[in-house]
């Protein structure tokens, strides 16, 4: 399986493209991150988002497309720059008809860490041995978007699993039949 994760941001917007399977060794296929200017409109930026996020599409063609969920922060701009990100990217994944899956920061962490608490250095850390690099992947961004796609490798399978089990579920459920509503 071949993940683009995706670390959303305005002004930095990380990627990064893992390939492999549970249980098999990784193998980093590339990171980076598209950069805008926070002294651009945000139609603008949102913009050189989707560029970038379209360009890493078609050269690395991946499987699906990993996003990390974007959750409450107190600083409402940051939050705002970040879920618009994030729905540029699953638009990008949409328009070619990929999988998007949506990782917590606290579910990546803790299956690259085993700490849903660690800090970046130590997911940097932990992304660098796991895909066997020199040293952590730069900028964080970066790193985090491939902890994302790590993430998303290891536990795809079993979401699978558990999504195949509600849907059989439900289709062997009897029929229910409403109420009777005489007087």
């Amino acid at each position: 399986m071949r993940v683009l994760g995706v670390d959303p941001g305005l002004t930095r917007c990380g990627l990064g493209v893992v390939e492999g399977t549970p249980g098999r060794p990784l193998r980093m296929a590339a990171f980076g991150v598209v950069r805008t200017s926070a002294d651009a409109p945000i139609p603008s930026r949102l913009l050189e988002v989707e560029r970038g996020v379209e360009a890493w599409l078609e050269e690395h063609r991946p499987d699906c497309v990993a996003v990390e969920r974007v959750f409450s922060q107190h600083n409402v701009s940051t939050v705002m720059g970040t879920a618009q990100a994030a729905a540029v990217a699953m638009l990008c994944a949409a328009r070619r008809d990929l999988p998007v899956a949506l990782h917590t920061p606290s579910e990546i962490k803790a299956a690259v860490t085993g700490n849903g608490r660690a800090d970046k250095a130590q997911v940097g850390a932990m992304v660098a041995r796991l895909l066997r690099l020199p040293a952590p992947p730069t900028p964080a961004d970066a790193a985090d978007a491939l902890a994302l796609a790590i993430c998303h490798i290891w536990r795809a399978p079993a979401r699978d699993r558990l999504e195949r089990a509600r849907a059989g579920a439900r289709r062997a459920a009897p029929a229910r039949l409403p109420e009777d509503t005489r007087p």
